[in-house]
């Protein structure tokens, strides 16, 4: 299985470089088809920002047996592209523009799954919470510099997307910091006697 930098590498050098895009975040979700899929958001040579969902397969393995030397040099030249076994493609897309609303559901429970508003209601379900937010955070950030609008989100708590004074757009890193400080001031509290009046 690939871990994010590869992952993030391949999609660029086989998806997104070639047509001059860059790739600017990209979550894994779960979705019913087979495969691993993805949900990427990327700016276009026009500085369009547009949303897609990318499937990656499992080639099929070539019957034909290579030689060493042969497997060698063909490992060589494609390594980088795609793992040589794992095949990409696109799906689904959305311009940015037209998302009208990203709706979290529900603030107050740990829910992997937001719905895209468009047209109609895209339903989707990240790997986790934390991908949900660090995606909302992406698209609030490429809403106001690219598409000259506020993107309306709701059923988010606001405190993990939007920058705050000591959160200022650097990740899920300032958040844990944030999380320890609360946790620190909680055990302070938690520790100073209490007056018997």
């Amino acid at each position: 299985m690939l871990d994010g930098y590869s992952t993030l590498g391949i999609l660029t050098v086989v998806l997104f470089r070639p047509e001059g895009q860059k790739l600017h975040e990209f979550i894994e979700i779960h979705e019913p088809a087979p495969g691993r899929h993805f949900l990427c958001v990327y700016v276009t040579k026009t500085k369009e920002v547009h949303l897609c969902v990318v499937r990656s397969q499992k080639k099929q393995k070539s019957k034909k047996t290579l030689n060493s030397a042969s497997r060698k040099k063909l490992h060589s030249q494609f390594i980088e592209r795609s793992g040589l076994e794992d095949s990409y493609l696109r799906t689904e897309s959305w311009a940015l523009q037209d998302l009208s609303l990203l709706d979290g559901r529900d603030p107050d429970v740990d829910d992997p799954c937001f719905l895209m508003h468009y047209s109609s209601v895209r339903a989707v379900t990240a790997v986790s919470c934390g991908a949900k937010y660090c995606l909302a955070r992406a698209l609030v950030s490429l809403s106001d510099k690219h598409c000259g609008r506020p993107l309306t989100l709701a059923n988010y708590d606001m405190a993990y997307v939007k920058p705050s004074f000591v959160y200022s757009n650097r990740g899920d890193c300032v958040i844990v910091m944030q999380i320890c400080f609360y946790a620190a001031n909680l055990v302070c509290l938690s520790m100073c006697p209490v007056p018997l009046d």
